[in-house]
């Protein structure tokens, strides 16, 4: 029997490229995976845990004597320069868009020899969002959507985020901020500006917490928003749309536009 072709030991330091490996059936390559994975739920029982998202254990991962890592912005470039100096090959993506996302999936499928795989992938991913597109188009109504990243300072929603509330059928209520990869270019530093949008629908997503309703009801002069006064407050994991990967376009956008829809149906 051949050896397989491509990379065949690799440590995934983001949860999206783990869950990509499993989709095309090349988790046999991963032997290291970061804590904070939780997509597919069988990745954390099965892979030895090595970093966290801006933090790895260096000595772990050389340990496993990986021919690949695969990281995720610069975020990750200190861990990314201290593994290159160490000599190991490296692959940082830096995927912010629906396009960056599928663009990645091809990649990761070249990368372990399965292209074709990750080419049928894709066409899948595409088609439902295609028709999730189409559903979209069917509503009465958009509603002004607010979507939190974090609560403190208030954070809107990333590039990708915006664009498959779009698609879902809605209106990202600071659509113009999206574009900035850095959390940093996103945030609202006056959380009035969002009582002047007036969102109808508020979709929370906080990384490594629980999104509280309440509390975000509960900020000066946010009683008078359309989403409060409807209690159309809502929370999607991070783990669902927050990771530049294959539950964004599947798990994410599906709940994004069932929230949507729910509230064009109450609407009209």
């Amino acid at each position: 029997m051949s050896s397989p072709r491509g990379a065949r030991r690799i440590v995934c330091l983001t949860e999206e490229t783990t869950e990509t490996l499993y989709l095309l059936g090349a988790q046999a390559r991963i032997v290291g995976i970061s804590g904070f994975t939780v997509r597919p739920p069988q990745a954390r029982r099965e892979k030895p845990k090595v970093s966290a998202f801006t933090s790895a254990r260096i000595d772990r991962i050389l340990a496993l004597e990986p021919d690949l890592v695969l990281g995720f912005s610069d975020l990750q470039a200190d861990i990314a320069a201290q593994l290159i100096r160490a000599g190991v090959a490296v692959h940082v993506f830096n995927q912010r868009s629906v396009a960056g996302i599928l663009e990645m999936i091809r990649l990761v499928g070249a990368m372990v020899d399965a292209a074709d795989k990750a080419a049928r992938l894709d066409e899948t991913l595409r088609g439902g969002l295609a028709e999730i597109a189409t559903s979209a188009a069917t509503l009465p109504r958009r509603p002004r959507v607010y979507f939190e990243e974090w609560n403190d300072p208030l954070i809107s929603g990333i590039g990708w985020v915006s664009e498959l509330i779009g698609l879902a059928g809605g209106d990202d209520c600071f659509e113009e901020l999206a574009a900035s990869p850095d959390a940093r270019g996103r945030i609202i530093a006056d959380p009035g500006e969002v009582v002047r949008r007036a969102p109808d629908l508020i979709i929370g997503s906080w990384c490594g917490k629980r999104f509280a309703p309440e509390q975000v009801a509960a900020r000066p002069g946010w009683a008078a928003l359309p989403a409060v006064q409807a209690a159309r407050l809502h929370e999607i994991k991070s783990c669902d749309i927050l990771q530049p990967g294959p539950a964004a376009l599947t798990d994410g956008v599906r709940q994004l536009h069932t929230l949507i829809r729910r509230w064009a149906e109450a609407a009209a």
